[in-house]
């Protein structure tokens, strides 16, 4: 179905949301007869804890985006990159709340975690939590698969740590609860730790120094910096989009989507 719809003659865009594998399909098919493409696709998206970090807003801020809607945005905190001088505090913190959060009924008021999605997501996640076992990344705390009352595929949430840059569960989207801490030095590995990957959707830092903030609006790689928020957000009156491999063509959202449905006609007239 969806290369009929790309291959119609009557059909001049083509916009698409999903993984960066079929991403490249949809663009290769579509630009082969000149049709225009926009296209949203994976995340591996950091969120910096710097020493000055307000402790209480920095797991906040980590936990809503990595875990809030189970980690099935393209969005999510997935790595969360935190220098040495908040580090422990921070991971005691975090795996305190990750330990706690009620799995259950998306429409359950006491649940902060609904089901995955479906079944094929649920053993790509209990995949790759025994993918960062294996590379010796440490679960402080280890999901597992649920049974719950309703019918669901659940799942309680992950959190790694001493983990690595070069490490799968770090490179590879996982579209799931599940989320890595990284231990930097100071703010300038942070950045690069953080610019380091093939995606580049949105990244965010919690921090005091208006310096540091400002420096990583300007450099973080993404199409969206986020400043003591959780990454995991949006208005959608505003640009939505990413670099690199996270995003291709117009941007979603707000004025800049007039870009991607409309075309430019320039006219001359001579009035004379």
């Amino acid at each position: 179905m969806g290369e009929a719809i790309i291959q119609h003659p009557q059909v001049d865009g083509v916009t698409f949301t999903g993984s960066e594998r079929i991403g490249r399909q949809v663009a290769l098919s579509a630009t082969a007869r000149l049709a225009k493409v926009q296209l949203e696709l994976g995340g591996k998206n950091p969120l910096l804890v710097l020493d000055d970090a307000d402790l209480d807003l920095a797991v906040e801020c980590a936990l809503q985006g990595a875990y809030f809607s189970t980690g099935q945005r393209c969005t999510a905190s997935s790595r969360l990159i935190v220098t040495e001088g908040i580090y422990e505090p921070f991971v005691e913190a975090l795996r305190s709340r990750v330990a706690a959060l009620r799995v259950g009924h998306a429409l359950d008021p006491e649940s902060q975690i609904g089901p995955v999605v479906n079944r094929d997501q649920l053993v790509k996640d209990l995949e790759y939590m025994a993918v960062g076992v294996s590379e010796g990344a440490n679960a402080l705390v280890l999901g597992e698969a649920l049974s719950r009352p309703t019918r669901g595929h659940f799942l309680s949430p992950t959190l790694f740590v001493d983990t690595t840059p070069g490490m799968r569960i770090n490179r590879e989207e996982i579209f799931g609860p599940v989320a890595s801490v990284i231990l930097a030095r100071d703010y300038d590995e942070a950045l690069a730790i953080a610019n380091d990957t093939e995606f580049g959707l949105v990244g965010g830092i919690i921090t005091r120094s208006l310096k540091h903030a400002s420096d990583f609006k300007r450099h973080a790689q993404v199409g969206m910096a986020m400043v003591n928020l959780a990454t995991a957000g949006q208005e959608y009156h505003v640009p939505f989009g990413g670099t690199k491999a996270s995003s291709y063509g117009p941007r979603e959202q707000g004025s800049y989507a007039r870009e991607f449905f409309t075309s430019v006609r320039t006219a001359y007239v001579n009035a004379g």
